[in-house]
């Protein structure tokens, strides 16, 4: 058939809409064009995913193809639709079965190799996933969420030849299932020592108030002079806060996901204790940007936010 349909995911902020990647094969002169409201990362994928389709073994058509990323006004960003437009076109050039792509998301950037890459803010995509696909599909760096979400959908792809197969015949080439009951130390793993709050000695109006404040979530306000230990104290709160349950910690993580420092996965089920530099901007504070980002306020987010004044 000349037309395909395959599913993926864009990213809108914390959210994950759902994407459908239409793929229609036309006669003419060969092109290869892209519509949906895609920006330029997305426009480029053109190339990414025509050198990985011949440089995988397989035949890039020579007609007019014609991708659309629908819906159509919702903004397209970044290379995380470059795995479902190469399927898109080998499912409408005849190369795969259309059925091996049904109630299946493919969420990853490509190399010209035809490597499956990492992409920004995959943790919501799979988190917005679980619902809907039988499976999902992403780059092998990304499939260690997979553990930390417990779900048992999540495939390692490690290359668009290596999926192909897999989804050709799923039994002789099969994809390793990552074990969503693998120990995940996460949750018992200790804090550091030297931020245990009972190494404080002394300081008992100063950790009665902290312990009331950890207790009820309330707001703090610590005055006095230089050395006291205000910081010190602040920064020990952490210990006496109870770990986030999986949906704290999968909101959590879905936020840090979209800066350049995810959260490690020894720190997955501990509180956010974030400590913004006193001079910090008011966009670095609360977030925002000409492509809006979290700020220290969000990244706070079930955790502490400790800020000084001077």
């Amino acid at each position: 058939m000349s037309l395909s349909t395959v599913m993926t995911r864009a990213l809108c902020g914390v959210e994950s809409p759902l994407v459908r990647v239409e793929t229609h094969l036309s006669n003419g002169l060969p092109s290869f064009i892209v519509v949906g409201l895609p920006e330029t990362a997305v426009r480029e994928s053109r190339e990414r995913v025509r050198c990985a389709i011949v440089n995988s073994g397989f035949e890039f058509p020579m007609r007019r193809v014609t991708v659309n990323l629908a819906p159509a006004d919702l903004p397209k960003e970044g290379g995380r639709f470059d795995l479902a437009i190469a399927l898109g076109i080998l499912v409408a050039s005849g190369q795969l079965d259309a059925s091996k792509t049904q109630a299946v998301e493919f969420i990853a950037e490509l190399g010209l190799s035809g490597e499956c890459c990492s992409v920004k803010g995959i943790l919501s995509s799979l988190v917005a996933s679980e619902e809907s696909a039988d499976k999902i599909f992403v780059a092998t760096d990304d499939a260690h969420y997979g553990r930390l979400l417990r779900s048992e959908k999540i495939r390692a792809a490690p290359d668009l030849l290596t999926l192909l197969r897999h989804l050709r015949e799923p039994e002789q080439y099969p994809l390793p299932v990552l074990d969503s009951q693998e120990s995940v130390t996460a949750f018992s793993h200790p804090l550091p020592s030297d931020l245990d709050f009972v190494q404080v000695k002394g300081q008992y109006s100063a950790k009665r108030a902290l312990e009331i404040a950890a207790a009820g979530g309330h707001n703090l306000l610590f005055y006095g002079p230089p050395g006291t230990g205000k910081s010190m104290l602040a920064s020990r709160i952490i210990s006496v806060l109870p770990r986030l349950t999986l949906d704290e910690a999968r909101s959590v993580a879905s936020l840090y996901t979209l800066t350049s420092t995810p959260r490690l996965e020894s720190d997955w089920y501990q509180p956010p204790f974030r400590s913004p530099h006193h001079s910090s901007s008011a966009v670095a504070l609360v977030g925002g940007g000409a492509k809006p980002r979290p700020g220290e306020v969000s990244l706070a987010h079930h955790g502490i936010l400790f800020l000084r004044a001077y």
